[in-house]
């Protein structure tokens, strides 16, 4: 079985002066995992690496000027040159000035609209208003009301004040009264709400020349408006390239940066120690040696001697090494949990189960079809799904797995005509003549009242599901029984209830039960003394444990405590087994129930008249069952994995290896 990738732990001494370019390989080859635990976000960075303020200021910019960020490298890898840093600075600079002369625009627009808004306000008035407020036998008010009052107010103030709209709306009013009028005329104001309008001490002149004098400078200061923001838009396009190169320089120096400034040092040489795969260990000492000239000092150890990981304080990281398409699978892995380092990688398990389970389950030509093109699109990279593009290896793995599923079955989105002549062809090869018989699905899962052997062929194929569940936890069995092994825990390999004694007891009894109900074997003593043996070893798997192990006392609590945990052991035992396989029933009821839908889309059809109506219904229905069901048996397959399976070698999670590596940092706005 394939384990976990061999490590190496190294330790480089490197000068100053070496520390740049040694840190731009690291993070170039991603292949090299800090012992130490650094987090890049650290509230010191912005303090000791001015670099990640640069990168900030370019990323506004970017913002500013409207230009798409980058979600990955465009182009190799490279540190900021001196000039760069130049460019850098005059580039976000020249661009902060525009912004601030944009929104200085902007505001002196808003204002001067504001006046010239206000100002038109006072369109029906024909004289200047400093020569009407001087009055002596009128008081004026001039203000805002809500607009749906002004009919209200101008039929409450009667004879006893003039009012009239300012403008072309109902908002803005001029109201006047006789002195004496004036404390009625306001507290009718009052009651509408009036807010009075604040007029400048300088409003000279006839309302039509302010207008015109007004309306100059809005439309000059749109112009100085639209001028800034056309300089912006050519500052854009001439500096984009440039503008992306630097944020690509600078996320990478602020990466370096970071974690130079957490590395142990002293003036003159800086400590690194980390982890890397044992198969590039010679590779990577190579290159250092050359990259420094022979300046840097290089240690190699293995795991078991390396102090933090002798004492547990210390798992050693775990890589997983496959190519493309079992590697779509590791995600599964590692969302469960890291495996134990030196350990059996489970990962081609999970692939392999993974794909017959949802075959099995979702079992339709077509809509493995629609599974199959969609892997393929998102593998060519030629559709984008929100991220999901990286499971493309999987959706071609399932489409082919329900392809196949569904030739057996009959089904091609839904229907089971589009196949007969694929079922003649195979009923042919198997000396079938009749040609009704021979148009039948090969596995016919939909039961007929009126045949009792359709029925048998169901409960046939639950016993084929419930077989399938059983070599998957014979494999679970299998990978904790070599783990054990592998971890030097002999005693757990041995007496562990998914140990040796567990094991035997778990095939034994159903090989026992398998050919008892085949009339195959008869019940015997020997029987009764190897579940008995098997099951007594594993009830007192943890006394045995101890005792093999070299533990002592053997009986940690006591002679009462371990029998008492021995009852509660046989009955978890019993249980866990039992509920272990009998889980995988769900397997062949989804794939039913999965049969069923396909009948009811084909019945929904047969009911609709229109050919136009029997297509809406089909494409409506397979659309339908491809999402939500797709998804459902998905969550199903993964549950399956997760506890029925990695339940019985995933006693204890590992590490999982994340090695230094420049990653583009986008910060989108």
């Amino acid at each position: 079985m394939a384990k976990t990738t061999p490590m190496r732990l190294l330790e480089l001494m490197i000068l100053k002066d070496d520390i740049d370019s040694v840190l731009t390989y690291l993070g170039k080859l991603g292949d090299f995992q800090f012992q130490q635990d650094f987090d890049s976000a650290a509230g010191e960075d912005k303090k000791l690496n001015p670099d990640t303020d640069i990168f900030a200021r370019l990323q506004s910019a970017r913002s500013y000027l409207n230009i798409e960020d980058l979600d990955h490298f465009t182009e190799a890898v490279s540190l900021p040159s001196q000039e760069e840093r130049g460019q850098a600075v005059k580039l976000y600079t020249t661009a902060e000035d525009l912004h601030n002369r944009e929104v200085e625009c902007g505001e002196n627009l808003k204002r001067i609209a504001a006046s010239y808004k206000e100002a038109s306000s006072f369109s029906n008035l024909k004289v200047p208003y400093s020569q009407l407020e001087s009055l002596s036998f009128l008081t004026l008010r001039i203000g805002r009301i809500e607009e749906g009052l002004y009919d209200s107010l101008a039929s409450s103030l009667g004879s006893n004040a003039i009012l009239t709209t300012l403008g072309n709306d109902k908002s803005k009013i001029l109201a006047a009264s006789s002195k004496k009028g004036r404390f009625f005329m306001d507290s009718e104001l009052k009651k509408a709400g009036f807010v009075e309008i604040k007029l400048p001490k300088d409003f000279k002149g006839v309302p039509d020349e302010l207008l015109k004098a007004l309306e100059g400078e809005v439309n000059a200061a749109k112009a100085e408006l639209e001028e800034v923001q056309l300089q912006r838009k050519n500052f854009a396009e001439t500096h984009k390239d440039m503008l992306l190169h630097l944020l690509q320089s600078f996320s990478v120096s602020s990466q370096l940066n970071s974690v130079k400034n957490k590395l142990e040092s002293t003036d003159f040489v800086y400590r690194i120690t980390g982890w890397i795969p044992a198969w590039e260990s010679r590779s990577l000492i190579r290159t250092l040696d050359d990259l420094t000239k022979g300046r840097a000092g290089i240690r190699e150890f293995l795991p078991g001697e390396v102090r933090s990981v002798i004492e547990g304080r210390e798992k050693v990281p775990v890589q997983l090494k496959h190519g493309s398409l079992i590697k779509s699978f590791q995600r599964l892995i590692f969302s469960y949990g890291s495996p134990l380092y030196g350990t059996v990688d489970p990962t081609p398990f999970v692939a392999v189960f993974f794909t017959v389970l949802f075959g099995i389950m979702f079992g339709d030509a077509g809509q493995g079809l629609v599974f199959l093109l969609l892997g393929i699109l998102m593998t060519l990279n030629k559709m984008k799904l929100a991220g999901w593009e990286k499971f493309g290896r999987i959706f071609i793995c399932i489409g082919i797995s329900s392809m196949i599923m569904g030739l057996l079955t009959g089904e091609f989105f839904a229907s089971e005509e589009v196949l007969k002549p694929f079922n003649r062809f195979v009923h042919s090869l198997a000396g079938v003549t009749d040609y009704e018989e021979a148009s039948e699905p090969i596995l016919k899962l939909m039961p007929n009242g009126t045949d009792s052997s359709s029925v048998v062929r169901m409960f046939m194929f639950f016993g084929f599901t419930i077989a399938v569940g059983f070599v998957i936890n014979t494999c679970g069995i299998i990978i904790n029984i070599v783990n054990q092994f592998a971890l030097n825990h002999k005693g757990r390999a041995l007496f562990g209830k998914t140990g040796i004694t567990g094991a035997i007891f778990f095939w034994y009894v159903i090989i026992f039960a398998v050919l008892t109900a085949f009339g195959l074997h008869k019940p015997a003593l020997y029987d009764v003394i190897i579940i008995g043996v098997s099951l007594f070893f594993t009830a007192f798997g943890e006394v045995f444990e101890r005792l093999v192990d070299g533990e002592r006392p053997v009986f940690e609590n006591g002679l009462f405590s371990a029998v008492i945990s021995a009852v509660v052991e046989v009955i978890e035992i019993i249980s866990s087994y039992l509920s272990n396989t009998v889980s995988f029933v769900r397997v062949g009821a989804f794939a039913l129930a999965h049969a069923v839908l396909g009948s009811i889309i084909s019945t929904m059809m047969a009911q609709v008249p229109a050919a136009a109506g029997k297509m809406a219904v089909l494409v409506a229905g397979n659309a339908i069952v491809i999402v939500l069901e797709g998804m459902i048996v998905a969550i199903q397959v993964v549950r399956l994995q997760y506890y029925e399976f990695f339940s019985k070698f995933f006693t204890e999670t590992g590490r999982e290896f994340k090695p230094f590596a420049f990653v583009y940092n986008c910060q989108r706005q």
